[in-house]
């Protein structure tokens, strides 16, 4: 793509550090590297929010529902849209269908630390570069064994629990970057960890990412208009869907490398200028 070749692609780095780590950690031992791909999102590291997001692309077709407005004092039906479905976008690259996406927040992800994490407490004493380690095995933990979506949260009693997160998942993500890290794995894997974002931009002239064409958007469920399914009262209007904003289908040509700055991200200038 002409990008110039000093620049740290962050999302390359990532892949290959999650394709080792399904090679070593045996409770991430079923993940298959190429049902995942690694994309970036821009967030200020100043900012709160998310390091990093496991979104599932296998979720099933919803059943057909619609939306619908009331009166508030009589409570009777006075709009209603087209009856609709949910579904998953479908990523491929190449002849690959991807099931699972992980984004990685940049260039907040970098300026990550231990301090004031819920995860400090697995950490006495660590590197604060471990955070993101941390972070990077986390995301993947969310992928269920079963393939059957994100992982769901067992509470003692058996039960699952709503949350995406408990104490047993931290605990689980902790050991098992310390089990990933007693398996002496070549530090060129992690050693990109180590340096946060100012560090990197002056290490390698830049940092490049993985993102999607319609930047900032990304793959994301979205309703398709159906057949109605039951007839209503003539005074009930029918509001029409919008059509999707997004593509229902992504592929190679849907990817670009964006360069990331501290508050923005963009094409590099030479593919500005193509």
């Amino acid at each position: 793509m002409g990008v110039c070749a000093p620049m740290i692609n962050y999302t390359e780095h990532l892949t290959r550090l999650m394709r080792d780590l399904v090679a070593r950690v045996p409770g991430l031992g079923f993940i298959d590297p190429s049902d995942v791909l690694m994309f970036a999102r821009f967030g200020r590291s100043e900012a709160s929010g998310a390091f990093a997001t496991c979104h599932c692309l296998t979720l099933p077709t919803s059943e057909p529902g619609y939306y619908f407005w009331r009166d508030r004092v009589t409570g009777r039906l006075t709009r209603r849209s087209q009856w609709f479905v949910t579904k998953s976008p479908e990523v491929r690259i190449g002849d690959q269908r991807i099931k699972y996406l992980v984004s990685f927040v940049l260039p907040r992800f970098c300026d990550q630390s231990l301090e004031y994490s819920r995860k400090r407490e697995h950490y006495r004493g660590a590197e604060p570069w471990l955070a993101k380690l941390d972070t990077v095995v986390h995301e993947l933990y969310h992928i269920d064994p079963d393939d059957s979506g994100l992982r769901k949260i067992e509470r003692a009693d058996g039960s699952y629990s709503p949350r995406s997160h408990g104490p047993a998942f931290y605990y689980d993500v902790a050991n098992m970057v310390s089990m990933y890290l007693s398996t002496n794995p070549d530090p060129t894997m992690y050693d990109f960890l180590r340096h946060d974002f100012n560090a990197l931009q002056k290490r390698f002239g830049g940092l490049l990412a993985t993102t999607f064409r319609n930047f900032p958007s990304f793959p994301q469920r979205y309703i398709e208009a159906t057949p109605d399914q039951q007839p209503e009262g003539a005074d009930v209007a029918i509001e029409p869907l919008k059509a999707p904003s997004q593509p229902a289908l992504y592929t190679e040509e849907d990817l670009l490398t964006r360069q990331f700055f501290a508050e923005s991200a963009r094409l590099p200038a030479v593919d500005r200028a193509a």
